[in-house]
């Protein structure tokens, strides 16, 4: 590939990356709307029949794992190169200093309200009030092997004093091989925070290389995303062939109050942040970002979709890339608005399933550890149900209640993980509409550019 051919490069290479970005956007949408079809198709005339097995465990499968197994592969090394240079690009620690303050008091007071409409709607709705004990206790028995392993996982897992301590790694190698993103962001917040306090003549081989990591993880993530129509189809037609129409009619109560909370966070509360904090049209903001919304929801994983959502901030919002990549890269991890949610949903729909009744000073704790844990949750498929466990237990509600849930949380995963990424986003544009003249090195202009509509 020649440098004209590179986005932004020349004129007509402009032009002609911008093509293949449409094309393989169409594409992607191709592929999610054919896997769902031929999904439901299958289902429909042979559900349950052992080919699908087949076809599921030997293809469509392992291509759907390859292709998430590329992008997690290339993504520790992008993350860390990322975070370390959209902080040395800051220029001194006061810019660091305003735009993480901001960034958390944000990111604090967003999942606040989306966790507190949560509670809200799932106590005007009670879904839980109303499910069916036979069906409850058939979907407990098909799922109590994976509830049991989720619940060993919790039972596991950090907590309290510990969690906050394991965010410091001791070996940043070791972090790094077992995926402990929080641990691995640490470590890149503080070896770009390194070069803000060093001589820049003396560190700047040093940011150089770092850049050139960036850009390697960059180019060979976007040719790993070309398989992403194909493996967009095999993750949908797998949803659809082994769930069907069940995945709609089951449980439909609680998953319509999910999809009832993410919705009004994500055109509710989201298009009034942009229209009154970013000053940003919220139809243009979405139509720019539909490539990362439909990545999102095919794979379920935030941190899978972060190469694109980097790529949509530089390229479609263009955000400065020092704010962009500070937001973008903690948020990933630390600003899951629709996991948060979502667990909160969970919590209390089990609990009334359970028929535990929470005061309100139980559902603010759940409230608040639902915040904490949509911080700290793996940007993973499936990554809040150990915590959705873990809450379970602190309020008296058997923690193997989660596999009554187990069966639609593909599709709220993938829902949830779509608002976890347009909530960074959306984030990315707030901050950025005020940070004032902060330097990009970019060449993309500055925060205060951002154009109202």
């Amino acid at each position: 590939m020649t440098i004209s051919d590179a986005p932004g490069g020349g004129s007509t290479g402009g032009k002609s990356a911008g093509e293949k970005e449409n094309r393989l956007h169409y594409w992607m949408f191709g592929g999610f709307a054919l896997g769902l079809l031929s999904g439901l198709i299958v289902y429909s005339l042979a559900g349950g029949a052992p080919w699908i097995a087949w076809i599921v465990g030997h293809v469509t499968g392992p291509i759907g794992q390859i292709f998430l197994r590329l992008l997690f592969m290339l993504v520790i090394p992008l993350l860390v190169s990322a975070l370390i240079v959209g902080v040395a690009e800051m220029g001194e620690i006061r810019a660091l200093k305003t735009v993480g303050i901001r960034t958390l008091i944000y990111t604090i007071a967003v999942s606040s309200l989306g966790v507190a409409i949560s509670l809200m709607v799932v106590n005007l709705l009670k879904p839980g009030a109303g499910m069916d004990p036979i069906t409850a206790r058939s979907l407990l028995e098909t799922s109590g092997q994976g509830a049991r392993a989720i619940v060993e996982n919790a039972d596991g897992a950090k907590s309290g004093m510990d969690s906050i301590i394991a965010i410091v790694p001791s070996n940043f190698i070791q972090a790094m091989s077992e995926n402990d993103i929080l641990a691995v962001m640490f470590f890149a917040l503080m070896f770009g925070i390194g070069f803000l306090v060093t001589d820049p003549a003396k560190t700047q081989t040093l940011r150089s290389g770092i850049e050139g990591v960036f850009e390697i993880a960059m180019k060979l993530i976007g040719i790993v995303i070309r398989m992403a129509p194909l493996a967009i189809f095999c993750f949908m037609f797998n949803l659809a062939a082994q769930f069907g129409w069940d995945l709609i009619f089951r449980l439909s109560a609680y998953v319509g109050v999910v999809l009832l909370a993410l919705g009004l966070q994500m055109f509710g509360v989201f298009p009034m942040l942009l229209a009154f904090l970013a000053r940003k049209n919220p139809i243009t903001f979405f139509r720019e970002t539909q490539e990362a919304s439909v990545m999102a929801f095919a794979t379920a994983s935030s941190n899978a979709t972060l190469p694109t959502t980097l790529r949509v901030a530089d390229e479609k919002l263009k955000l400065p890339r020092p704010i962009s990549r500070f937001v973008l890269t903690i948020g990933a991890t630390a600003n899951q608005n629709g996991t948060a949610m979502f667990e909160g949903v969970t919590v209390l729909f089990l609990a009334q399933f359970f028929g535990v009744d929470l005061t309100l000073g139980q559902q603010l704790t759940v409230m608040l550890i639902c915040i904490l844990g949509g911080i700290g949750t793996a940007g993973v498929p499936a990554g809040s149900l150990p915590v959705v466990a873990l809450i379970l237990g602190t309020i008296g509600v058997p923690p193997a209640g989660i596999g009554l849930v187990l069966g639609v949380d593909r599709l709220l995963d993938m829902c949830r993980t779509t608002l976890n990424v347009i909530g960074d986003l959306v984030a990315a544009q707030v901050i950025s509409a005020h940070s004032g003249n902060m330097g990009d090195g970019s060449g993309n202009g500055d925060a205060a550019s951002v154009p109202p509509y």
